[in-house]
C-alpha cells in the first residue's frame, strides 16, 4: 500500500492510502495542481462528480478546496474500501461515496437530474470508458461545467465537450473539457 498528499485547500499535506487495486495509478501531484490552477483553487459551492474515484485523490482535492459536495464513485470492492476508510479521516459531510459501476450511476443520475459543476473522469485505460460516459456528459452538466479528463492519448472532443486545456506528464494525457 502506498500514500500520497492532497495538494491543496484546507487539507493540504495530508496523506492518504492508496489501496493495491488492478490499474489504480494516481493523478500525480503535479497534474493535480495544475488542474486546480486551471480551475482556481477556490470551489467553494460546487457540486462535484468524481465518476471513477479509484483513491479519491481527485474528490479529495476538490472537497479540500471549498467544494459543497462531491460524489466520488468506485466500483472495485478494495479501492471502495479504502476510500471509505480515507474518507472518515476528513471532517464534514461534503464527501459522499457511493460503491456503483460508473455508467450505471450516471445513467441513475441523469434520470434523477442530477447535476455538476464539474465532472472528474479518470478511468482504468484500455475499456473506452471515456467514449461510454460521454453521451451523458451534457445531461449531467450545470451551466458552465467543465470536464477534467485524463487518458492514455491526447483528446480533442469528448462528445459534446472539446478540450479547452490539456497536458501530458509521462504517459497520462490530462484534459480540461467546455461545452462546445
Amino acid at each position: 500500500m502506498s500514500r500520497i498528499r492532497i495538494t491543496g485547500g484546507a487539507w493540504r499535506s495530508r496523506l492518504i492510502q492508496v489501496a493495491d487495486a488492478p490499474g489504480l495509478r494516481p493523478t500525480p501531484d503535479r497534474v493535480r495542481e495544475t488542474l486546480f490552477n486551471w480551475l482556481g483553487q477556490d470551489l467553494t459551492g460546487w457540486h462535484c462528480l468524481d465518476l471513477f474515484a479509484g483513491s479519491g485523490v481527485l474528490g479529495f482535492e476538490a472537497a479540500s478546496r471549498g467544494a459543497a459536495e462531491v460524489t466520488l464513485v468506485e466500483r472495485d470492492a478494495k479501492a471502495f474500501a479504502q476510500l471509505r476508510e480515507n474518507a472518515a479521516c476528513f471532517a464534514g459531510d461534503q464527501l459522499q461515496l457511493q460503491r456503483a459501476d460508473a455508467l450505471e450511476f450516471a445513467s441513475t443520475a441523469v434520470r434523477l437530474n442530477r447535476s455538476f459543476d464539474l465532472i472528474l473522469l479518470d478511468p482504468p485505460y484500455g475499456y473506452g470508458w471515456l467514449e461510454r460516459v460521454a453521451p451523458l456528459l451534457s445531461a449531467l452538466a450545470r451551466p458552465g461545467m467543465r470536464v477534467y479528463a485524463e487518458a492514455e492519448h491526447r483528446i480533442e472532443t469528448l462528445g459534446d465537450w472539446q478540450t479547452l486545456k490539456q497536458g501530458r506528464a509521462g504517459q497520462v494525457f490530462y484534459h480540461l473539457l467546455e461545452h462546445a
